[in-house]
């Protein structure tokens, strides 16, 4: 079961995504917060293994929330819920530790999609505001030096697979995939699997 906590300000829109979610077999929602400090509390709290945050909020915003539940719990999988008008907070929340975003005119389905790649240690991207992340990642340098194995390990990342299911369809151990993961981000300039799941869209030939 997937435990969910719902971030956002607006009543309707906690009430309708606690009942998207809440029919899904493998969700549960187990709290929803109005602004991003009881967010923050709850998280601590309950130890969801999804937050779904929304940006802009009073008090403390979404960006701030993802700071302090990060900190507080690093397995926490924060997924961005914005629109793309916030599109110059979202490099700030990435960089803040969330791991992933969708937009708010997103079909339910791709939501759905993404709390489940998020639980699976993914990082959920919609296409259509990833250009605000790739556009930073144009100028990491090249990667010159990555082996064929770590190319297929990164492109896998690209698509969304977490470690374990990387490891499954290669048909080698998680550790390996790691050890492949920790050289390609070193190679190509990055700290973590979104920033090189971005990079990897933008440089890698098709």
């Amino acid at each position: 079961m997937i435990r969910v906590l719902i971030v956002d300000d607006h009543a309707v829109v906690r009430r309708g995504l606690e009942q998207l979610l809440g029919a899904e077999d493998d969700i549960e929602v187990v709290g929803t917060a109005a602004d991003g400090a009881e967010a923050a509390e709850l998280a601590a709290a309950i130890s969801p293994d999804v937050v779904l945050m929304d940006l802009s909020m009073p008090n403390v915003d979404g960006i701030e929330a993802t700071r302090r539940i990060v900190s507080a719990n690093e397995l926490a999988q924060v997924v961005v819920l914005t629109s793309f008008s916030d599109q110059r907070r979202i490099l700030e929340v990435m960089r803040a530790g969330a791991i992933g975003y969708v937009l708010k005119d997103s079909e339910p389905s791709e939501l759905l999609a993404a709390v489940r790649a998020a639980h699976l240690g993914g990082a959920p991207l919609d296409p259509k505001a990833a250009r605000v992340l790739l556009d930073e990642q144009r100028v990491l340098r090249p990667a010159r030096d990555l082996s064929a194995r770590e190319e297929e390990v990164l492109r896998l990342v690209a698509t969304g697979l977490a470690n374990k299911q990387i490891a499954r369809r290669l048909g080698i151990s998680e550790r390996t995939v790691k050890a492949h993961l920790t050289n390609v981000f070193q190679q190509i300039g990055v700290t973590d699997r979104t920033q090189a799941a971005l990079w990897a869209r933008d440089h890698l030939p098709d």
